[in-house]
């Protein structure tokens, strides 16, 4: 009877043994349960991308604009250089000397263009209406359109006078019949017969047939003077 209370109470003991060791590896294998509370009005959204300011582009039309101002600047300074280089050449004067690019840029426009009696175009011009061109262009005057109308209008000076802009006058048909501007160093612009060229007033040709000076401009060079005859 003792033996079977003692078998009885170790089988009871045992289960009890076994079911509690069941339970507590369920507890440890189970994934432990959290609580999680939410907020009203919060919303978690997914990090974006980093975004790296580029920097601003250059406004295309001002860098080509600036380019433009740039080249052409660039290439008026060098044509101004040439042109100066060359007409210094054909004056026979130090570079410097050659100033007033804008009247010989419009001496080379004309430059070599055929004489023609009447004629005041590129296909033809003669003497005076090349005066007339170069003063309307250069200094904003208007002359009138013949060398003899130039010699009356034009206050006369002496030989040892002359500066830029004064007007030669010849006689190479009768009276006053040709007419050229003086630049420097002797030179003077005119529409010969071979042409519109540069020659030396001290030619001998020229030398022989001049036979007044005249000025149109006053000590500013920019406003005609308009005096008696001689």
């Amino acid at each position: 009877m003792v033996k079977n209370i003692i078998l009885f109470a170790a089988v009871l003991l045992l289960g009890t043994f076994t079911t509690v060791s069941a339970q507590g590896k369920e507890a440890k294998s189970a994934p432990a349960k959290t609580d999680y509370k939410f907020l009203d009005q919060i919303s978690i959204e997914p990090a974006a991308e980093p975004s790296f300011a580029s920097k601003p582009a250059e406004t295309p039309s001002v860098k080509k604009d600036l380019l433009t101002v740039a080249a052409t600047s660039e290439g008026n300074v060098e044509s101004a250089q040439a042109l100066q280089f060359k007409y210094s050449l054909l004056l026979d004067v130090e570079v410097e000397m050659v100033k007033n690019v804008n009247m010989f840029r419009l001496i080379d426009e004309w430059y070599g263009v055929k004489y023609l009696f009447g004629g005041s175009t590129k296909n033809g011009i003669d003497c005076s209406a090349l005066m007339q061109i170069l003063f309307a262009s250069v200094y904003g005057l208007s002359l009138p359109r013949t060398a003899k109308m130039q010699f009356d209008m034009s206050r006369h000076i002496s030989r040892t006078e002359l500066k830029e802009g004064d007007l030669l006058f010849f006689n190479t048909r009768g009276g006053v019949s040709h007419v050229g501007m003086y630049l420097t160093n002797n030179k003077f612009v005119h529409a010969s017969v071979r042409g519109v060229t540069i020659s030396d007033m001290f030619d001998p040709y020229y030398a022989a047939r001049l036979i007044g000076v005249g000025r149109v401009l006053d000590t500013n060079g920019s406003t005609a003077v308009v005096s008696s005859k001689p």
